[in-house]
């Protein structure tokens, strides 16, 4: 596997708890994995130690990138927040945007926070939200907007940067069935499009099933890790 994440013997605890138990996992360039498990089986935990979120208490993480491997746990605050602008997008279940921006303005914020000038930020937040569906809704801000629709203007946010890897935490949590499926084929379609790897935590088997890999933890440990056919998607602009 040309690995583009590559975790060994992650662990990380917490008062009375352990939350990773000496993980290794790996992700290729291009994949999309499911990671399940039941709650408190260290799905979320995982994913924050592999986006350089949290810090892991041992082992390591290193990141396949364009000048080389970048090992997390040697950076800095400074260092870890600029490869999480530039290198790494992120959607959670509520979408973690400013309502008081309007669609365009949340999307282009990624873009203008790596010093991308206002107007071509935009111009590139806008392509990015009429290739999800989003076109004529440029200007609403989230109230405007349904469950599913500020979903989009998350994954718009998460990939205007080129980010080589998406992280996405109980994405379709909060939308009933139809509308998750249709915020799945966006995510994975514009992902696999643009060759993303995407890691996706759920508790939902069928956005596990749409994906081409299952990892599955309990106790803070990986029990099971297999392939699966994963559906066919649409896609999204390249970027």
């Amino acid at each position: 596997m040309n690995a583009i994440l590559h975790a060994q013997q992650l662990s990380k605890h917490y008062p009375g708890s352990t939350a990773l138990d000496g993980v290794d996992f790996a992700a290729g360039a291009g994949e999309a994995i499911a990671i399940v498990g039941p709650s408190g089986s260290g799905k979320s935990t995982l994913l924050h130690c592999l986006a350089g979120i949290l810090r892991p208490d041992a082992g390591s993480v290193t990141f396949a990138g364009s000048a080389g491997p970048v090992r997390l746990e040697k950076l800095g605050d400074g260092q870890l927040s600029r490869l999480r602008r530039e290198q790494f997008g992120f959607v959670f279940q509520q979408g973690m945007l400013l309502p008081e921006l309007t669609a365009v303005e949340n999307v282009a914020l990624a873009l203008m926070l790596n010093g991308t000038a206002r107007r071509e930020a935009e111009a590139g937040a806008a392509e990015w939200l009429r290739a999800l569906g989003l076109a004529g809704m440029e200007q609403r801000r989230l109230g405007e907007l349904s469950g599913g629709q500020v979903q989009r203007v998350a994954i718009a946010r998460a990939q205007v940067t080129g980010a080589r890897v998406l992280f996405a935490d109980e994405p379709t949590g909060a939308l009933d069935s139809t509308t998750s499926a249709e915020v799945l084929d966006v995510l994975l379609g514009s992902a696999a499009a643009n060759g993303r790897t995407v890691l996706i935590v759920t508790h939902d088997p069928q956005v596990a099933a749409r994906c081409g890999r299952i990892v599955e933890l309990r106790d803070g440990r990986i029990i099971a890790d297999s392939a699966v056919e994963a559906a066919a998607n649409a896609g999204g602009p390249n970027a």
